[in-house]
């Protein structure tokens, strides 16, 4: 084989891998594109003001209010639904996190009613807004790695929403 035919192979075969790459890196790209306009709050920026903390929230392309959160210091992302009498955890998410399942309550959902399980969350932080001891079920009917952020935690909170942003705000003392 001549060494032009040989250059020739070796210059394809680099063509293909840089077509390859390029193809790689522009998937990788646009799935995070796609996260970001399904969950736009994946990390919330917190602001500290005298005697309060807020997080600002971008509502996603659903019009639904996502966030990245943590309870117990495990990172998990939350879905804010004022609906919701308390904070409602997949069963195997909760599982995952450790939680403990208490006294099983009936709970009513869009889709029927299913025994859910009473459980206390240490911590739920949103931000830097961090709150403790929170009322919560383990569902067990529930799909999905999604936290309903429901009306115990937020109920702790001050909470507006204006122009597809929403503001949770957090008193906090000063000392």
């Amino acid at each position: 084989m001549s060494t032009q035919t040989a250059g020739r192979r070796i210059g394809r075969v680099m063509l293909v891998l840089a077509w390859g790459a390029a193809l790689l890196l522009a998937t990788h790209f646009f799935g995070q594109w796609e996260e970001r306009r399904n969950n736009p709050n994946q990390a919330p920026q917190s602001v500290q003001g005298e005697g309060y903390i807020e997080v600002r929230l971008l509502s996603s392309r659903g019009g639904h209010y996502l966030l990245g959160g943590q309870i117990n210091g495990a990172n998990v992302t939350l879905l804010l639904d004022t609906g919701a009498t308390a904070v409602a955890v997949p069963a195997a998410l909760a599982e995952s996190l450790g939680l403990q399942r208490g006294a099983p309550v009936q709970v009513r959902t869009a889709n029927g009613t299913v025994v859910g399980y009473r459980t206390q969350l240490a911590s739920l932080q949103l931000g830097e807004i961090l709150l403790h001891d929170v009322d919560a079920l383990i569902t067990p009917g529930m799909d999905g790695d999604e936290v309903l952020l429901g009306m115990s935690a937020l109920k702790q909170l001050e909470f507006t929403q204006r122009d597809g942003t929403l503001v949770l705000r957090q008193t906090t003392s000063l000392d």
